[in-house]
């Protein structure tokens, strides 16, 4: 076993000779080529996301991908909850008025403002999957009403014990306080929240984006925060990784910037979910090169 960054000069050569393929959810598109002429019996993902990888490619040289969903649950749906918290109670943007003096006006501020915390809020969860029902899970225990979103629904029981209501898109982005997304990158969400949808949301509504970069413009999410619109957002993937220079969202100033949280694509990133998804991809690893059984959550 041997690691190596995806643009080592000997990976060429060491994927002709290794058995399986290991690597992260997050990162640089593997090309195609690479696999040309390996024996691989088994590309193995530490986390959910494929879009690394290019599925007509590897399904034609017959190389099994398999993943690990729902490995990051837990942690994804304590940084959805956590950061609405944030957001909605303006606790960052508290901490940076008071290191500059202003203690007592942005206090009398808030208590004026009248801030919400989630106990009674409908949050509304695009994507119903398996990351999306932990999300839901969540907030349903702070105290929260949940509606969702999701064309292809696969888990209508958990839907119905959390008794989340589904709603058209449209539907939900009027009516939600929260708007969390959890879908993948497909040609169907790309761009799936831009200028139109941001101006549906209520006036205050928090945005969180822990999906994938490219799922929501970012330009329009820019300026839904300068004109307040929205009351926050919490954002952790960009369209590029790491972000540009020039994206909007690195642009903002003022109060505009006050309600937004950035973070380095690690809402799924904690000790506890790292070591279970290792553990997991590791010992599917064994299960096929071992054991010579097949992997368990084949993708394809």
């Amino acid at each position: 076993m041997s690691y190596h960054k995806p643009d080592n000069a000997a990976v060429p050569q060491l994927m002709k000779e290794a058995r399986a393929l290991v690597i992260p959810a997050v990162g640089p598109k593997l090309p195609a080529t690479l696999f040309e002429g390996c024996g691989l019996a088994l590309v193995q993902v530490t986390g959910a996301g494929l879009d690394r990888l290019d599925q007509a490619a590897l399904t034609r040289l017959g190389i099994p991908v398999a993943n690990v969903p729902g490995g990051s649950n837990g942690a994804v749906a304590e940084y959805a909850v956590t950061s609405a918290s944030l957001l909605l109670r303006r606790l960052a943007w508290a901490s940076a008025e008071i290191a500059k003096g202003n203690y007592a006006a942005f206090r009398a501020r808030m208590v004026a403002d009248n801030l919400a915390g989630l106990d009674g809020l409908l949050v509304g969860v695009i994507g119903f999957g398996t990351i999306g029902v932990a999300v839901a899970r969540a907030f349903r225990a702070a105290g929260c009403r949940v509606c969702f979103h999701d064309p292809a629904l696969r888990d209508t029981a958990a839907a119905q014990a959390l008794g989340a209501a589904a709603m058209t898109l449209d539907d939900l982005l009027a009516a939600a306080d929260v708007v969390t997304l959890h879908v993948p990158l497909l040609p169907a969400t790309q761009g799936l929240i831009g200028a139109r949808e941001l101006g549906l949301m209520k006036k205050g509504t928090i945005l969180i984006q822990a999906a994938r970069g490219g799922i929501v413009d970012e330009a329009a999410l820019a300026q839904s925060l300068v004109s307040g619109h929205l009351g926050g957002a919490a954002v952790d993937v960009y369209s590029t990784e790491p972000p540009a220079p020039d994206n909007p969202l690195l642009k903002l100033d003022g109060e505009a910037a006050a309600r937004l949280l950035l973070t380095p694509h690690i809402a799924g990133v904690t000790r506890q979910a790292s070591a279970l998804l290792f553990r997991s991809a590791w010992q599917n690893v064994e299960r096929v090169l071992v054991r010579g059984e097949a992997p368990l959550n084949r993708a394809y």
